[in-house]
């Protein structure tokens, strides 16, 4: 059978109980993940909206990301733990690298990302075993923690979400698999993988059982026109002056041919003038096209195969407009 998830947790406008309904569908046509993104623009929250979708569903796997240093490791610990009780053992969590620009949003003090990414990752699995535990870091330090009660598995899945160079290799050495970005061409995939591929047998690890999930942004209409404007913001919000650092220069540094250095300062100004309506107009169609899987059906089908052939395992697709969510399912239902 062929793999697909959902995604979903981008779109403001839908209600955590919309999504479920969503999740609910996918679930029905044989989705095997059901995805929320928890993001630096404060959309719902991924505990309760996970939790919905739990108890909603009964097979369909469940995974969110989640920026870590925006909880204690105890705390995600005690809530993966419970989300992985409350779905009998469904619950993936892809840990995301707390960068200057989600501690400054989050009133943080900026510290290494890699750092402590490392070390919340370390010690919320060490956590997880239901022993009683010691940490020793550079960042996290714990003594005598440990969950009052044992966790239905002593193993949560963990796909390290990763843009940059650096991130990418750190996901490959630390991780069960790699969440890779959305807004990204099969040319940047390609190019991500081998670098998570390389980190990840230098650890020892076996390539056949190392996950390589990815975000898909997915436009269908009956006119290509049609699906291109629908995705376009979703396309410019990478670029507004909150997203680009994270997302424009690292996405170059691995290797994006769809992005041109040149235009970076042309789209700030724009959104300087214009904002939202300004930066979206100034988004050039081949952006769209090579960063997205939008077109007609065919279109998207063939886009989607791309990712899968550079060595996407699993394509988590999240639709462009709430209208295009169930012709999204049904093209891709594995049932």
């Amino acid at each position: 059978m062929t793999r697909v998830g959902f995604a979903t947790g981008y779109d403001p406008s839908l209600t955590i109980s919309q999504m479920t309904a969503w999740v609910q569908k996918a679930e029905e046509r044989g989705y095997e993940v059901g995805f929320f993104s928890e993001t630096i623009g404060l959309v719902r929250g991924s505990v309760p909206t996970l939790s919905a979708f739990a108890l909603a569903t009964k097979n369909i796997t469940l995974g969110t990301t989640q920026v870590v240093r925006l909880r204690s490791p105890v705390v995600m610990a005690q809530t993966l733990a419970s989300l992985d009780e409350i779905s009998n053992g469904r619950i993936i969590l892809a840990p995301g690298a707390c960068t200057k620009a989600h501690a400054l949003r989050h009133s943080l003090e900026p510290q290494d990302p890699v750092l402590t990414l490392t070390e919340w990752v370390e010690s919320i699995r060490q956590i997880l075993t239901g022993e009683t535990i010691t940490f020793k870091g550079q960042v996290v330090n714990l003594e005598n923690v440990g969950l009052s009660w044992k966790p239905v598995r002593q193993h949560i899945p963990f796909w390290i979400a990763a843009t940059s160079r650096t991130g990418l290799k750190l996901a490959g050495k630390i991780g069960d698999g790699v969440l890779l970005n959305a807004i990204a061409s099969p040319e940047y995939t390609a190019n991500a993988i081998k670098i998570v591929r390389e980190a990840a047998e230098e650890a020892g690890k076996d390539w056949s059982e190392f996950e390589v999930a990815q975000l898909i942004n997915c436009s269908v209409e009956d006119d290509r026109g049609q699906a291109f404007d629908q995705i376009r913001w979703e396309v410019a919000s990478k670029f507004t002056p909150i997203q680009a650092p994270f997302n424009a220069g690292p996405r170059l540094r691995v290797g994006e041919p769809y992005i041109n250095k040149e235009d970076l300062p042309i789209f700030a100004e724009a959104y300087r003038k214009g904002g939202k309506e300004g930066l979206i107009k100034a988004i050039p169609e081949s952006y769209v096209a090579g960063l997205t899987a939008s077109g007609t059906p065919a279109d998207v089908v063939d886009k989607v195969q791309r990712y899968r052939d550079v060595g996407v395992k699993l394509p988590l697709l999240r639709p462009a407009a709430v209208h295009q969510t169930q012709r999204l399912l049904d093209l891709f239902a594995p049932k």
